[in-house]
């Protein structure tokens, strides 16, 4: 095993399944996990669209960004936002304490999985489209990550068994 992954943090389009594999990883693994969206919600008791539209999205990502920054987590599978990668203190934190694992998708297997993204709490700009976000977030995504799985066409068991497979090497 990787001799990082004491944690590993999982980042990724919004539904790419982060936190989908992320409970299952850390039940192979006998980890804790952690889903960082919710702990932000858990640690400003509003749900992450009510901040949004209550701080715009400059200010839901600072709040992102000292959250994420403030994680501490011994033998944790951390599941980040999609969004999480625009904080550079928070992602150079988490790639001090874990490996993390970019789970890749294509735009289209994304829009077949998400439908009209419009519904979710994504931070976007106005009119901003689901390939031009993932145009400006996964270099990011790429910059950031120790490992890539490309997850296309994959069920969660795969993607699990790939993630594992890569931290062994």
């Amino acid at each position: 095993m990787n001799q990082n992954a004491e944690n590993i943090t999982l980042i990724g389009m919004p539904g790419a399944g982060k936190s989908t594999v992320g409970v299952v990883l850390a039940k192979v693994l006998g980890y804790r996990f952690l889903d960082s969206d919710l702990k932000i919600q858990e640690m400003t008791n509003k749900r992450l669209f009510e901040l949004i539209r209550e701080y715009g999205d400059e200010g839901f990502l600072k709040i992102e960004n000292d959250v994420n920054a403030s994680i501490s987590a011994s033998r944790t599978v951390i599941a980040t936002g999609g969004s999480a990668v625009y904080g550079t203190q928070a992602m150079e934190h988490l790639r001090g304490i874990s490996v993390v694992v970019y789970l890749r998708l294509s735009c289209e297997e994304l829009t077949a999985r998400l439908g009209d993204f419009s519904e979710r709490g994504v931070v976007r700009k106005s009119g901003q489209t689901l390939a031009d976000l993932m145009q400006e977030r996964c270099p990011l995504y790429e910059k950031y990550a120790h490992l890539t799985i490309d997850a296309d066409h994959m069920e969660l068991r795969e993607i699990v068994e790939a993630v594992l497979s890569q931290l062994r090497k």
